[in-house]
């Protein structure tokens, strides 16, 4: 039947329809993948094209303000394979089997990684150069070209716990995940680099002129204010005190330049190894651990790795004490409230809104009458709660602000925490008299250093730092940090009058400081003993510090350390802190280029031991009894052959040098005696008898009221005639703080 010219009609439309439906639905398709999905159907096509490659960056250094490195960067190698690459199943279970034996990895995770169809699977970062020799030697050997290394780098800390509470420590990707590895992260990380290279239909990489490198660029040091040297002097004395004492809640301390707000050096003890960051040092802590599991081990291992790490220094709040009281001794001098001829009357107590308040002094009947000089020596609690009365809550308050404690002091660390303190519109009057001698008001220990170091310098609060320079990896200085002066808050006048009150605390014989005396220099400080009385369990604490300045005619230091939760004979930071703060000041001193000054005839200089061998023995001993050393001969010869101690060695100023006149003559070899007990005469006496040296540390500028209950030698040991043993002595007159 021939069609009707009404059905050819309707073919032509309809497949007129169907030609335009099929071109609309091709279109639409276009539109679809190049415009509206274009984007996402580019980055796919890129992907199976090109192989891009991360390239490391070396983390910039750290270094103390003298260059010595305190955190570096070691290459290591990124073990890595493209599974696209492997032939075959058999390969695939060689490759698993042999990188699990040589990296010491899980055989089974790794033979999942072969059988994914990518070109950059990681095996293991962070291998050291012997076991990636083994897996260069394994993929040659068996020709195998899935497997590769890339260079990379691990952060090192060449002193192990060194300082690790301030620099902290990074993560598996380099990351800083602690202290100044955090808070300077993007400048020590530097910009990672790319190898791009372009594959081929087979998926394999095209020749090397398709290839393109993006050079990674390498991170900035870091040069601290923190000296070297001043570091291993606070560490050392503040373990020490830590251990002798024993701090359940650990001690602290810093050191702070005066005059520009630097951070020379801060420690928390015990502390961490930040090559090891996620061990647990506490051997006690440890065990307990280990004893528990699932959540509850996790939580507690969490929590003490955290303790571990705290910078106690500058994330945890105290009440100052004691140690806070030359700020309100300042504040009421700058306001003319008081003088230095002031009197103050202390029975023991003070009665304030009907409230008894007890000074130290409450069992002997109090101090009595006294001038402002004396009650800051005496650390008199009611000569500080009448001065804070005459002061009035309004100025005390002004002034609390004016030292910077009710802000942070903007350090450049993480993690500094928030003071504490009562407001002016809660400043009620036994408030104000508790704040007066560092109650009621919590602030961290670097406000205090900071305070303090305002009071000794002329009244300027500086901006405490610790990074010195960012230097890039050329040598290119990248930013210079200068001393931040916040604000003058009180007169040179005043500054310098108190700081002469703080040195009668430590000079003087009757002085509540008098252990942290050091002779030759003119140091001054303040105590404080502060009762924790915001803990729960109702189990009386207390935090033991004392903070130290010199020389007192030019401040150019402070050094302020505690202990917290002692467990001694002694509560009191004159007694337990004290000595370690003398100690510092007696290496620091010397160390910074301040010599010591002696009134003639002054025991206990050291000198150096001349060199005497060789000289007609006669003539040797005038040399030495001109110069204050007594002779002990051992010998009928005429000639010096040797002599101990050695020449160049410093002694105190009459030590005993034995000199030998015959050659062989065997050393001298006596017993050390049992100093523990004695004063500074009877040990001295004991000494002689015994042809033995005694350099004498601690008991404060009257020796005559102390016993020793320290020495370097332990009793009953052989040493060399002229031995010098360091003997401690405790003055059991230093009252509390």
């Amino acid at each position: 039947m021939k069609p009707t010219k009404r059905m050819s009609t309707r073919t032509i439309i309809v497949l007129a329809l169907t030609v335009v439906i099929g071109f609309g639905t091709v279109f639409a398709n276009l539109i679809n993948v190049q415009i509206v999905k274009g984007k996402k159907y580019s980055e796919l096509a890129m992907e199976q094209q090109l192989r891009d490659t991360p390239i490391s960056s070396v983390r910039g250094d750290i270094t103390d303000c003298n260059g010595n490195i305190l955190a570096t960067s070691s290459t290591v190698w990124t073990v890595y394979i493209s599974p696209a690459d492997i032939k075959n199943d058999e390969q695939r279970e060689l490759i698993a089997e042999n990188l699990a034996s040589i990296l010491e990895l899980d055989k089974d995770a790794i033979l999942e990684k072969t059988k994914k169809k990518n070109y950059y699977e990681i095996i293991k970062r962070r291998v050291e150069k012997e076991p990636v020799d083994k897996v260069l030697a394994f993929s040659s050997e068996k020709e195998i070209a899935a497997i590769h290394v890339e260079e990379d780098t691990k952060r090192y800390y060449p002193q192990g716990n060194f300082l690790s509470s301030v620099l902290g420590f990074v993560g598996n990707d380099n990351q800083g995940l602690e202290g100044l590895e955090a808070y300077y992260d993007s400048y020590l990380s530097g910009t990672p680099g790319r190898s791009v290279a372009i594959k081929n239909s087979w998926g394999l990489d095209m020749p090397f002129d398709y290839e393109k490198e993006y050079a990674a660029k390498d991170g900035d040091t870091l040069v601290l204010t923190i000296d070297e040297v001043l570091q291993h002097y606070l560490e050392k004395y503040l373990q020490e005190a830590v251990d002798e004492h024993n701090a359940t809640k650990r001690g602290a301390g810093i050191v702070m330049n005066v005059k520009t707000g630097e951070i020379l050096a801060m420690a928390t003890k015990p502390d961490y190894d930040p090559n090891e960051p996620f061990e647990i040092y506490d051997p006690e802590a440890k065990a307990r651990i280990e004893a528990l599991s699932g959540e509850e081990k996790e939580k507690a291992e969490a929590e003490e790795l955290s303790l571990q790490r705290r910078n106690k220094v500058i994330s945890d709040l105290y009440y100052p004490g004691s140690v806070f009281k030359p700020i309100t001794v300042s504040a009421a001098l700058e306001e003319g409230v008081v003088n230095a001829n002031s009197g103050f009357y202390c029975p023991g107590y003070e009665i304030v809104d009907g409230q008894r308040i007890n000074c130290a002094s409450v069992g002997s009947g109090g101090h009595g009458q006294q001038n402002l000089m004396e009650i800051l020596k005496n650390s008199c609690n009611p000569g500080l709660m009448q001065t804070a009365a005459k002061l009035g809550k309004e100025k005390f308050y002004q002034y609390f602000q004016g030292f910077g404690l009710t802000e942070k002091t903007g350090i450049d660390l993480p993690g500094e925490a928030q003071s504490i303190y009562a407001g002016l519109d809660k400043l009620y009057p036994v408030g104000l008299a508790t704040s007066s001698f560092g109650q009621t008001n919590k602030i961290t220990p670097l406000q205090m250093a900071t305070a303090f170091s305002a009071v000794v310098n002329g009244g300027y609060l500086y901006q405490p730092h610790i990074v010195k320079k960012i230097v890039d990896a050329d040598g290119n200085v990248v930013e210079n940090f200068q001393p931040k002066l916040v604000r003058q808050v009180i007169s040179e006048e005043t500054s310098k009058e108190v700081a002469e009150f703080l040195e009668h605390v430590v000079a003087d014989p009757d002085g509540q400081a008098k252990r942290a005396y050091v002779k030759g220099y003119r140091i001054g400080g303040k105590s404080g003993t502060s009762q924790k009385i915001d803990e729960e369990g109702g189990e009386t604490r207390y935090i033991a510090s004392f903070c130290a300045f010199a020389p007192v005619d030019d401040p150019q230091i402070v050094c302020l350390m505690f202990l917290d939760e002692a467990d001694s004979y002694s509560i009191y930071g004159s007694t337990l802190m004290g000595p370690a703060v003398g100690k510092f000041m007696a290496d620091a001193l010397p160390y910074l280029g301040i010599e010591p000054t002696y009134e003639k005839g002054d025991e206990g200089i050291e000198q150096s031991v001349p060199a005497l061998a060789g000289q007609e023995i006669g003539t040797a001993e005038s040399t030495l009894m001109s110069s204050g050393f007594k002779v002990n001969r051992v010998g009928s010869g005429t000639t010096v052959v040797s002599q101990y101690p050695n020449s160049g060695q410093k002694v105190p100023t009459g030590s005993t040098i034995t000199l030998y006149t015959e050659s062989d003559t065997s050393q001298q070899m006596v017993q050390v005696p049992n100093f523990i007990g004695y004063t500074p005469s009877v040990v001295q006496q004991m000494a002689a008898s015994a042809n033995l040296n005694i350099k004498e540390t601690g008991g404060g500028s009257d020796a005559s009221a102390a016993a020793a209950n320290k020495q370097s030698i332990q009793p009953g040991e052989m040493v060399p005639a002229g031995t010098v043993i360091t003997v401690e002595f405790y003055d059991n007159t230093v009252s509390g703080d």
